[in-house]
Order: structure tokens, then C-alpha cells, then sequence
């Protein structure tokens, strides 16, 4: 496994596994815990959730998955934006704990900008740090003048990663707000790397796929995994969706394939605004 850093000091997975759409049908809740357990044992022990997912389903999935085995996962989990006041984080990451039945989440982030303060939100994730709920705390979909305003903020600076959209098909961020997060030593996560699929069928990626004999979506994962500073979090609910996301790390795009996927999916060349699915 290949690790990045928090501007802490801790090493993370720069493959980890996502649990979006996961939960919603209590029928599939085993066959995804074994998918999630399957990827902690190849190493992708970074599992991503939100009490958003399936109403807090998703979290009630990580529970089983990581069951008899929390010391191996680096668990990152999310609140509601509407519940992002002082005593609603501190009462939202309680619920989330109990779904999950863990005491403690590595890695909590405000889902998206709502309408309480930052300084708000951000007292209540260091109150949640001082009391051992939470070891870390970083936010999503925050783009550049986001960023700008959480450093203004008291504690602000202890901000630990910024969860955003970023695949081949969304590269916007590389213009300015990559750029800025590699300044700060702040890694970026990027939720739906294959862009919920689409990637995996992509016809412009299926030369590069049949030279190294793996699919369109290994290549488009591969692709992102190589960006430095970068977290990528896909999910897979079948066994072999996930080996495959697994072998992803060990593709090695050679300059030709980068130059060409650089030529079908071009970087942007001015500020976009910060996309969000």
C-alpha cells in the first residue's frame, strides 16, 4: 500500500474505499460489509462514510464490516451541514459513533458549507478532539475562498484534508485548489474517482486499458492514484470490483498513456467553479 500524510504527521492510505449509495437496502447490507472487509484485508483500510449515506445506513454497514477488526481502520465519517452548530456536531458525531459502534472516528468532516458559522462548527470538532471522539477533523466540497475562510477562523489551522470531487472528467481542481492544498500539506480526497462509473465505460480510455490488459476504470484510477497529495476513495460492493480497485495501485501509466489521457481529458486552463455531486 502506498501511504500520504496529514499535516499532522499520520500516514493514510491513498486507496481507500467509499461507502456512498451503500445501505440503502438492508437485503445487500451483508454482501457490502464483506466487500468492505475484503478491502481492509488487501489494505484499504481508509473507509469513508457520512451520516448522510441512507440516513446514517451506510454507517450501520461499517459497523458490521469493521466489526472484531477497528484497530486496522482509519475511519472517516461526516456531518450534515444543517447540523453543523455547536451542540449539533457535537450531538451528530454521538450518533454516528453509536451506528458504527466504535468510540472514537479518525477523521470527521463538515459535508458541504451550510448556514452556521465555521467558527461554530470548527469549536465543536476541537471539543469533540479534547473528548476523544474524534482524533481528526477536515472538511468537503470547500473551494479555494472556503479554504481561505476556515484559516481565518480560531483553530482553523488544524484542518487535516479537504474531501472533494476530482476525477478525469473533473479536473477543475487542479487549477487552483490542488495547488493550494499541496502548498499547505493538505491532502485532497476525491469522491467518486471513476464519476459514479462512467469512467469504467469510457471508450477514449480503452486503448490505454488494452495495453496493460486491466479495464478503463483501473486506468482512470490509476491515473488519479498518481496525483500527488491525492486520496481516492471508490466504492465496490462485488469482490471482484474490488481486487480490481486494488491492482489499480499497482498500474503503471507510462509517459505516452499520460500525454494521451492529458490530450482526451485536457486540464483546465482558468478557475472553474467547484463542482459537486
Amino acid at each position: 500500500m502506498i501511504f500520504t500524510t496529514l499535516p499532522c504527521g499520520e500516514a493514510v492510505p491513498v486507496l481507500g474505499q467509499g461507502t456512498w449509495n451503500m445501505g440503502e437496502d438492508r437485503r445487500l447490507a451483508g454482501q457490502e460489509a464483506d466487500a468492505l472487509r475484503l478491502g481492509i484485508d488487501l489494505g484499504m483500510t481508509l473507509l469513508d462514510t457520512a451520516e448522510m449515506y441512507a440516513s446514517g445506513g451506510a454507517e450501520e454497514v461499517v459497523a458490521e464490516a469493521i466489526a472484531g477488526r477497528r484497530e486496522k481502520v482509519f475511519l472517516v465519517s461526516k456531518v450534515l451541514p444543517s447540523n453543523a452548530s455547536r451542540r449539533g456536531t457535537e450531538a451528530a458525531c454521538e450518533r454516528s459513533l453509536r451506528r458504527m459502534g466504535v468510540e472514537t472516528i479518525d477523521l470527521y468532516l463538515l459535508h458541504w458549507r451550510g448556514g452556521h458559522p465555521l467558527a461554530d462548527t470548527v469549536a465543536a470538532f476541537e471539543a469533540l478532539k479534547a473528548a476523544g471522539k474524534i482524533r481528526h477533523w477536515g472538511v468537503s466540497n470547500f473551494d479555494v475562498d472556503d479554504m481561505q475562510e476556515l484559516a481565518a477562523v480560531p483553530h482553523g489551522e488544524a484542518v487535516q484534508a479537504n474531501q472533494v470531487l476530482y476525477n478525469l472528467a473533473r479536473r477543475g481542481i487542479e487549477y487552483d485548489l490542488l495547488p493550494q492544498a499541496r502548498a499547505h500539506g493538505l491532502p485532497v480526497m476525491a469522491y467518486s474517482p471513476v464519476e459514479q462509473g462512467a469512467l469504467a465505460g469510457d471508450r477514449r480510455l480503452a486503448a490505454i486499458a488494452a495495453r496493460h490488459g486491466v479495464t478503463a476504470g483501473q486506468v482512470a484510477l490509476a491515473w488519479l492514484l498518481g496525483q500527488a497529495g491525492v486520496i481516492a476513495i471508490p466504492k465496490a460492493t462485488r469482490a471482484e470490483h474490488v481486487r480490481q480497485n486494488r491492482a489499480a495501485l499497482d498500474l503503471v501509466l507510462a509517459p505516452e498513456d499520460l500525454a494521451e489521457i492529458d490530450r482526451l481529458f485536457p486540464a483546465p486552463r482558468s478557475k472553474r467553479p467547484l463542482e459537486m455531486i
